[in-house]
């Protein structure tokens, strides 16, 4: 970065730069600040002199930052969002105006928790725009300290000194079928069927391993990464899925589906809340995360 001194640097181009960062295009960049397109590549070009660095490059979908406004990013988030809080006491209820909260969940806790989390939003936080990103427990910890999120749910994952860390509790699975499919009677039965398995990656899952311990095996006839696909996946069909117990809940809300406890013993795991440590003082953060954990207590079946 060129020393030239806080004086003589506009600081708007600061506000320029995050928004080329989370829109990926001047033309939207543009939009988002209420300003035209040239003056958006008029400030990059000034922010490319400012840092000795082209920050963003052009490709066939946008612009795509450079490694060095990657590294940029944390901090001038870090720095605006200083300057919002110092703004709050002369601005009431105008510092949340515009702000963005990424808020990092896997799809299933997006599809439990997502609907909640905007209604509360809106009633209490109306300036405030969420933005749901997936993650899961071996990216999260990662997404944190890059700013790509900033608050998690996960399922493990989180182990840094500079996350907060809340307990939410431990979560479980229910199964689901369609309204006619019947409920198997035993881990036998359970076994036997067709499954459809929902996972990132491979045709094993926690429920193989608990089948494996009773000396069953079940048989997978479909897989599916997306919890949104179940209920078109389950519907007319023999298939029954094994999810957790929060998304079975609210599936079975919106789709013409049945749940059921699983025949087989399986295994609960943790849920946890992360934020980085130094949010704290970010007021507007740590109202969206009181309506998150709001969201969880009302949605999540925790033990």
């Amino acid at each position: 970065m060129n020393h030239s001194g806080i004086d003589t640097v506009d600081l708007n181009l600061l506000r320029v730069f995050e928004a080329l960062m989370e829109e990926g295009a001047a033309s939207r960049a543009a939009i988002r600040l209420g300003v035209t397109q040239p003056a958006i590549s008029a400030a990059l070009g000034r922010l490319r002199l400012l840092y000795s660095d082209p920050l963003f490059e052009r490709t066939g979908r946008g612009l795509r930052p450079t490694t060095r406004a990657n590294e940029l990013a944390p901090m001038i988030e870090e720095a605006l969002n200083h300057c919002r809080q110092a703004l709050a006491p002369a601005m009431p209820g105008k510092t949340a105006e515009g702000r963005s909260i990424t808020v990092g969940l896997s799809d299933d806790s997006e599809i439990a928790l997502g609907h909640t989390l905007l209604s509360l939003v809106k009633r209490q936080l109306p300036g405030v725009r969420i933005i749901f990103r997936q993650t899961h427990s071996g990216l999260v910890q990662d997404m944190l300290m890059r700013h790509q999120i900033d608050l998690a749910i996960a399922a493990g994952g989180l182990s840094s000194p500079l996350i907060a860390r809340h307990r939410l509790g431990r979560g479980n699975y229910l199964c689901l079928a369609g309204m006619h499919t019947p409920i198997p009677a035993s881990a036998q039965e359970y076994a036997q069927r067709p499954h459809l398995l929902v996972s990132s990656g491979g045709f094993v899952g926690i429920v193989d391993e608990g089948l494996r311990a009773a000396g069953y095996r079940r048989r997978i006839k479909a897989s599916t990464s997306h919890f949104a696909a179940v209920p078109f996946l389950l519907a007319d069909s023999d298939l029954i899925t094994t999810v957790p117990t929060h998304a079975a809940h609210a599936i079975v809300r919106m789709a013409p589906l049945k749940h059921f406890e699983c025949p087989v013993p399986l295994p609960s795991y943790e849920l946890e809340l992360g934020v980085r440590i130094g949010s704290k003082h970010d007021d507007v953060l740590q109202a969206v995360k009181t309506l998150l954990l709001e969201a969880i207590h009302t949605h999540y079946v925790l033990s």
